[in-house]
């Protein structure tokens, strides 16, 4: 007879298999939608407005920074280089830093004033509301309609402005966004690999979503908001890590609609070491799981129609994808072993527990590949040969599920923690030296000692099925396991390369000094 406990194991571990192969189906869903609907969201060359126009608006771009010291320069050089009227462009360096970006960023601002450009350095010691409570200050002196925003590690184009502000002329556009690009795709195994998370997000699914009328977010940067959209929907709050999802379901919430254009591509630079690519996705998930305990009340107590709920829903709750992959990991070895510890027979309901769990976590676990593969294939046309990076992108998606798991406990249990940025430091060749970036090293976190017990535990359920006669999951423990060892690896050694700044970086520090 089956005993409580063994029952209670069952239920959990059948509905975890059962929302991961939700969370798979879902990424077949993007996929199909943005097959059929992806020309909603190309490029309309009729929108490209002319800087001769006299009619254009005042456009105030916010550029928010906190300690950017080696990426700053080119930010800045970015946003002056916008083709725009010289009198309706002006440009707001939001800097809360405290260390020498804050000289360096005055003496940028200096030299572009005097070669007659509207740039504003906006200094703050407080750091309220992080980079949501500095967009907010900025608000209060911008003389813009229309707010563009770009962080620190983006680089627009000149033409930016001039093909993206024609959107507005329809008066229900509350905001525009583009494309990520990479500026250091090719770096080294791990930003390739991370080029692939980011181009299925912003080729499938923005575009499956907006171009399918269903509610899709701002990102963050790369993008135009309208101020009176901002302002309608309360403007910037901070009670979250990802202001950017907030404001725009609150927006949409109000009846605010987005333009997105997958043609009109801002680059960025991809983080290049493990740990600053961990405190990025440990942020965004934190944050997307804060905004969705605070939305979802709202969101399912509204008037819009069941395909609008419930994508928006699963979009807010998207990275429950890691904390379901630790208890699907942590709950097979007991289940391999019940028959034993619960003290009963059940030869074949084991084996069809088993069986079930790896067919439904193969056609879920190709979702995501197939996701991933298509959006190489919409944007390279040498999109095969980028494939071997798959796998990687895979190893690191289970490998980082630790960190995830514990942003997701915190946003979920109420958990304060500080802001953790993610450090850029200019890193957009091959050549460039990650070591001779000492200002902004991310220590190791113990969490990778974590990461490097799962895959031993792995490893323990891989040794367990042989025992058993069970060998359903063995293929994805292997995978799992080696996903987890990658990720703990690199997590620890790079806190023991040994930085030494180059002569050229130096000479940065010292000019600031």
């Amino acid at each position: 007879m089956l005993t409580f406990l063994s029952i209670s194991f069952l239920v959990l571990y059948g509905f975890d298999i059962v929302m991961l192969f939700y969370f798979g189906l879902h990424t077949y869903l993007m996929v199909f939608l943005y097959s059929r609907y992806k020309e909603n969201c190309a490029e309309d060359e009729s929108k490209i407005l002319s800087i001769k126009d006299k009619n254009l608006p005042v456009v105030t771009v916010q550029l928010p920074i906190f300690n950017e010291f080696y990426v700053v320069d080119r930010l800045i050089e970015s946003a002056c280089n916008l083709q725009y009227p010289a009198k309706k462009l002006q440009i707001q360096v939001l800097d809360d830093s405290t260390d020498e970006t804050v000289e360096k960023v005055a003496g940028l601002v200096s030299q572009y004033k005097k070669k007659g450009i509207w740039i504003e350095h906006v200094h703050r010691t407080n750091r309220k509301g992080h980079k949501a409570g500095a967009l907010d200050e900025g608000m209060a002196k911008a003389k813009g309609d229309y707010i563009a925003i770009f962080d620190a590690d983006f680089t627009p184009d000149s033409d930016f402005l001039l093909r993206t502000m024609g959107y507005f002329d329809d008066e229900s556009i509350g905001m525009v966004q583009t494309r990520w690009g990479h500026i250091n795709e090719t770096y080294n195994v791990l930003t390739k690999a991370q080029s692939f998370g980011i181009d299925g997000h912003f080729m499938i699914e923005q575009v499956a979503r907006n171009g399918s009328s269903l509610w899709m977010n701002f990102n963050g940067t790369a993008g135009i908001w309208r101020r009176s959209c901002i302002e309608d929907a309360g403007g910037w709050e901070h009670d979250t890590l990802t202001e950017d999802f907030d404001l725009s379901y609150r927006a949409e919430l109000k009846g605010w609609k987005f333009r997105y254009i997958k043609d009109v591509v801002c680059k960025a630079e991809i983080p290049a070491t493990m740990n600053a690519y961990k405190a990025q996705q440990f942020r965004w998930c934190k944050g997307s799981i804060q905004t969705a305990v605070k939305l979802i009340p709202r969101i399912w107590k509204s008037n819009e129609s069941w395909k609008i709920k419930g994508e928006a829903i699963t979009h807010l709750i998207n990275y429950s994808v890691h904390p379901l992959m630790i208890i699907n990991i942590l709950l097979t070895a007991p289940l391999l072993l019940m028959e034993y510890w619960a003290g009963f027979k059940m030869e074949d309901l084991p084996m069809e527990i088993l069986f079930g769990s790896a067919a439904f976590l193969s056609i879920g676990s190709m979702g995501p590949v197939i996701f991933y593969a298509y959006s190489q294939r919409e944007i390279h046309k040498n999109w095969k040969s980028k494939l071997i990076y798959l796998p990687v992108l895979v190893m690191i998606g289970t490998g980082i599920a630790v960190m995830n798991t514990y942003a997701w406990m915190e946003a979920v249990f109420g958990i304060q923690s500080g802001f953790k940025r993610t450090p850029k430091l200019r890193i957009e060749k091959e050549g460039d030296s990650l070591q001779d970036k000492i200002k902004y090293v991310v220590p190791v976190d113990y969490r990778a000692f974590l990461e490097f017990f799962m895959g031993a535990y792995c490893l323990f359920c891989i040794y367990l099925s042989f025992m058993v006669g069970k060998p359903y999951m063995i293929g994805f423990m292997v995978l799992y396991s080696i996903g987890f060892f990658y990720v703990s690896y690199l997590s620890v050694a790079e806190s023991f390369w040994k930085f030494k700044p180059s002569t050229k970086a130096e000479k940065e520090l010292r000019a600031v000094a």
